[in-house]
């Protein structure tokens, strides 16, 4: 389980990949070589957290792809039941000079939360490793 913060909701999210990845393995020795685009589509907030944090899990298994930063999100509100997610992450592939640590079976909804706490937005996800 990790908490992350942000000035706002987009910088709470991307901290929160970022500390899903430091799980991983240590995000700012991964050279960020390469760029995956992200978007995608939900329902709330929550739901949105969920799918990007599981969208960074589907890189790792289909590309080996390891997250160094997020350089750009943006999260917006499409209608009453549709939120949009779209970012760009840049990072490397598993390589031998990288060292693996923890892995990730997958994000939960349990313990998961998301609020704005004076000026700033607090997210927590439950990990199953």
């Amino acid at each position: 389980k990790f908490q992350a913060f942000g000035k706002s909701l987009e910088e709470a999210f991307a901290n929160a990949a970022i500390a899903m990845f430091d799980f991983i393995t240590k995000t700012e020795s991964i050279e960020p070589k390469i760029e995956e685009k992200i978007e995608i589509q939900s329902e709330d907030n929550k739901s949105l957290l969920y799918d990007f944090l599981e969208q960074f899990l589907f890189l790792i298994d289909t590309k080996q792809f390891l997250l160094h930063e997020i350089k750009e999100i943006k999260i917006k509100r499409i209608d009453s039941n549709k939120m949009k997610l779209t970012a760009t992450a840049a990072g490397d592939t598993v390589d031998h000079k990288y060292k693996i640590g923890g892995d990730i079976k997958a994000v939960t909804y349990n313990d998961m939360f998301i609020k704005k706490q004076d000026d700033h937005y607090i997210v927590q996800v439950l990990m199953d490793i």
